[in-house]
C-alpha cells in the first residue's frame, strides 16, 4: 500500500454541504457520508482537522444584507457551527472514529476552548478534531478559520471541499463554456477574485506557502485520493 503524501491536513466542510438536497438544515444521510469520506482517510493514519461553516442554518452575511447588524449576525453564524460540529462528531463517533470539538468561543459544557497545543496532541493521539465557531470574531468566514487553524497545527494542506469539482474560469452550473483551471498560483487567484474561497483566506495561505485544494466532496474516495496524492479538483499553490 502506498503512503500518503500529506501526514496531516486541514479539511473545511461548507455548511451547505451538510443540508444536501433539501437545501436547509442537517441531512442525516449526507453526514453519514462525509463521516465515512473521514474515516477513509483516518484508516490511513492521517492527522485530519476540520473546520465547519453554519451555512446551511445560518448566514451573517446574507443576515446583515437584510439590515441586521453584522457583528451580532455574525456571532449566530458561529453558534450555527457549533451545532454542525455536534452533528459531525456524533457521527463520526458512531463508526468508531475518536473526536473532540473545539470551539473558539466557550461553552464548556458542549466542546473544549480552542487550545492549540491540545489540539495537536488529539491529532497525535490519533482523534479527529472539529474546530468550531469559526476564528471566534466577526467579519471573518470559516475559510478565513480553515487557513488560521491549518497554519497553527502545521497543516500540510488545506483541503475545501464546494459542491463543484475544482475552479472554473465561471460557474459551470450556469455556463456551458466554463473551462476547469487544474492549477493556479495564490497571487492569480487573488486577481481573478475567485468566488470559490474568499481573499482573506487566500492571502493567509500565499504568506505562508500554503496548498489549497478545491474538489467536490460528495464524489465518493476524493478525500482520500487527494490525501495520497492523486490528481483530484484543482489547486492553488505558489
Amino acid at each position: 500500500m502506498s503512503l500518503p503524501k500529506y501526514k496531516r491536513a486541514l479539511l473545511k466542510i461548507s455548511g451547505e454541504a451538510l443540508a444536501g438536497d433539501q437545501g436547509y438544515g442537517i441531512n442525516t444521510e449526507t453526514i453519514q457520508q462525509i463521516a465515512s469520506e473521514v474515516k477513509e482517510a483516518h484508516r490511513h493514519s492521517i492527522q485530519l482537522g476540520i473546520v465547519i461553516g453554519g451555512g446551511n442554518i445560518f448566514r451573517g452575511v446574507a443576515a446583515a444584507a437584510k439590515g441586521m447588524d453584522r457583528a451580532s449576525s455574525d456571532y449566530m453564524g458561529m453558534l450555527a457551527t457549533c451545532i454542525n460540529a455536534l452533528a459531525l462528531q456524533d457521527a463520526l463517533e458512531n463508526l468508531g472514529v475518536q473526536t473532540r470539538v473545539q470551539s473558539a468561543i466557550e461553552m464548556a459544557q458542549i466542546a473544549e476552548p480552542y487550545i492549540r497545543r491540545k489540539a495537536i496532541r488529539h491529532l497525535e493521539k490519533g482523534r479527529i478534531v472539529i474546530f468550531a465557531a469559526g476564528t471566534g470574531n466577526p467579519y471573518f468566514t470559516t475559510d478565513s478559520a480553515a487557513a488560521l487553524r491549518g497554519m497553527e497545527i502545521g497543516a500540510e494542506v488545506i483541503m475545501k471541499a464546494t459542491n463543484v469539482d475544482g475552479i472554473y474560469t465561471k460557474d459551470p452550473r450556469q455556463h456551458k463554456d466554463a473551462e476547469k483551471v487544474p492549477e493556479i498560483t495564490h497571487i492569480q487567484a487573488l486577481s481573478d477574485s475567485l468566488k470559490v474561497i474568499d481573499s482573506t483566506a487566500i492571502s493567509l495561505c500565499m504568506d505562508n506557502k500554503m496548498p489549497i485544494c478545491i474538489f467536490k466532496l460528495m464524489e465518493k474516495g476524493n478525500v482520500l485520493k487527494i490525501l495520497m496524492g492523486e490528481s483530484v479538483g484543482s489547486i492553488i499553490r505558489s
